[in-house]
Order: C-alpha cells, then sequence, then structure tokens
C-alpha cells in the first residue's frame, strides 16, 4: 500500500492521555498531527516536551474552535502535507489506535471514500455502553439517516473516522458545523458530492468517563439542524441537480396528504361542534388524498434509501 495516512488528533483537556495514544499509533501511520485546540492544559506544548515521535507535528488553533474546527485544521495541515488518507482519533485514549487498519482499507481498495465507526454491530460488546448513551446514540442515529441519506450507516456519532484527502478538499471545511453535530454534518456534506461511506465494525469502549454530550440540552439544535440539512438534501438531490419520479412523489404525495389531514381535520372540528355525524362522502374524501399521499412518501422514502451514493468520487477526483 502506497498512501500516505495520517493521523489527526484533536487535543481538548486530554493531556493525561494523550502521549500514550501517540504511542500506540503503528507505523503505517506517516505523521501525526496533534491538533491543540485552544487547550487550558496546553496539550501542544505537553507533547513538544514530552514526545519524541518524529511523525508527530503540533498544530495550534488561537482559539478553541470545537472538535469540528479542530479536525478541519488538522486536514489542512495534512492535505498542504501531501497525506492521502486522514484519519481521526480522539486524544482521550477511548479509540484503539491498532485498528486503524480497518478504516484505512476500504479507501485504499477504493471502496469507500470515508469509513467511520460503529459500535452496534456485536451484541455482546453493546452491553458496556451506558444506557442513556446507547437510547440517545440510536435516536440521533435515526435521525441523520433522514437528514444525511446515508440509510446504510449507523453509530453515526462515532468520531472514529477516515477519509480520502481528495474528497476532503472538496468539502465546504468553513461550514461544516464544528461542535457536537459535527459527525452528523459531515456526512450530509459527503452526500452532497455523493461520497461512499462505509461503516467499520469496532467494540464499544467505555469506562466511567463522563461524556460532555447531554442529549437534554442540545435535543432542540440538533433537531433544527436535521430539519435544515434534511430540506437542503432534498432540495439539491431531487429539484436542482436532478429530477426523477421520486420528486414528483414526494411533490404530489405532501400535496395529497396535506390536503387530506386538512380537509378531514376542518370537516371533523365542525361536526363535532354541531353534534352532527360527518358525511360519508367528506369522510371518503378526506382519507382517499390521505392513503394515497402517505403512499407516494412512502414510495420516495423507498427510493431515498436506495439513492445511496455506490461509486466512490475519489477515483475520478484530481
Amino acid at each position: 500500500m502506497q498512501e500516505k495516512i495520517a493521523a489527526i488528533i484533536p487535543c481538548y483537556r486530554v493531556k493525561a492521555h494523550i502521549l500514550d495514544v501517540i504511542g500506540r499509533i503503528g507505523g503505517e501511520v506517516g505523521r501525526i498531527y496533534v491538533v491543540d485546540d485552544a487547550c487550558p492544559e496546553h496539550t501542544g506544548d505537553h507533547v513538544e516536551a514530552h514526545c519524541n515521535d518524529i511523525r508527530v507535528v503540533v498544530v495550534r488553533n488561537t482559539e478553541n474552535l470545537g472538535v469540528g474546527g479542530a479536525v478541519m485544521a488538522g486536514y489542512r495541515a495534512a492535505i498542504a502535507d501531501g497525506a492521502d488518507i486522514l484519519v481521526k482519533i480522539d486524544g482521550d485514549g477511548q479509540m484503539d489506535p491498532a485498528l486503524v487498519w480497518r478504516f484505512v482499507r476500504p479507501i485504499a481498495a477504493g471502496q469507500a471514500d470515508y469509513t467511520k465507526g460503529n459500535r452496534f454491530y456485536d451484541l455482546t460488546e453493546i452491553g458496556q455502553m451506558p444506557t442513556m448513551r446507547l437510547v440517545g446514540n440510536a435516536v440521533l442515529s435515526f435521525m441523520a439517516k433522514l437528514s444525511t441519506g446515508y440509510w446504510n450507516v449507523f453509530d453515526i456519532t462515532n468520531g472514529y473516522t477516515a477519509i480520502h484527502a481528495k474528497v476532503a478538499k472538496h468539502l465546504p471545511m468553513d461550514k461544516i458545523s464544528r461542535r457536537y453535530f459535527f459527525e452528523t454534518d459531515m456526512l450530509f456534506r459527503l452526500n452532497i458530492v455523493r461520497a461512499v461511506v462505509v461503516d467499520v465494525p469496532m467494540d464499544a469502549a467505555y469506562g466511567s468517563e463522563v461524556s460532555n454530550l447531554r442529549i437534554r440540552r442540545i435535543v432542540g439544535e440538533f433537531l433544527a439542524k436535521h430539519a435544515r440539512n434534511f430540506f437542503k438534501r432534498i432540495a439539491y438531490n431531487y429539484f436542482l441537480r436532478d429530477m426523477t419520479v421520486a420528486s414528483l412523489e414526494l411533490v404530489f404525495g405532501a400535496a395529497l396528504l396535506g390536503f387530506g389531514v386538512v380537509f378531514g381535520s376542518v370537516h371533523w372540528w365542525r361536526s363535532a361542534q354541531l353534534g352532527l355525524a360527518t358525511p360519508l362522502g367528506t369522510i371518503m374524501l378526506a382519507a382517499l388524498p390521505t392513503l394515497v399521499g402517505l403512499q407516494m412518501l412512502l414510495a420516495f422514502v423507498g427510493f431515498d434509501v436506495a439513492n445511496v451514493p455506490r461509486r466512490p468520487i475519489h477515483i475520478d477526483l484530481p
């Protein structure tokens, strides 16, 4: 394998773990970019003072940009140095660097543009995951399927990822969400450029650490961003870039369903107020558009599920 592999490690309050993480990264990785995201523990200085690995390059953000901003800084540095495949590893020791080959292999073999971890393959390992994290991850993953269009992937919040540099260069790095929504927004951007994404099985590795992600605190923000990305994706993929029978199913299905629900609700309310039975013809006029519209929307979803990108784009990119 001739690809130049680079590891990107965003660092914020991981001083206690970073040297161990670097020490466990194998020789297949040619360069390691430690991104100090304005860390209050000065992780970058700590690495420079105590790490003798010649592969290590410290990149510093002058302000805290979140995990997304740190990863983008690492991507830019690695791309500028000529790396081919960029692997993102967290600096807290929860991601096993020995798995790097699993993430690189599908990309190097021309089977994927982007790979990400999935901790839900082995049911015996899932038991290690805290219940609230398990439920929250499942809910967020389903929401992400709708907004990103990648119905074939799961465990959306998993941050162990790899990407081909050619694909990374085509992403709008300044527009990608910088904080907790980063992983999901990456998938949305990848779908827009029609990149192939593949899940990589990995074990769940949770100890007594406390997650900074609070589902109740960010659920409103996530819902708004998922809705925004969903409508953007649909508009671009089904009306701007191309128009198919699915475009018509979406338009007419939504119109018929909307008409049936509104018409039926209005007449049901009037009948209830007057104490009269709703005429059979009125019921049918509400029910038929509702059922047909629902059927057309389900057909659109089926088309969308089958429309997951299949051909890696990095093969054809300059």
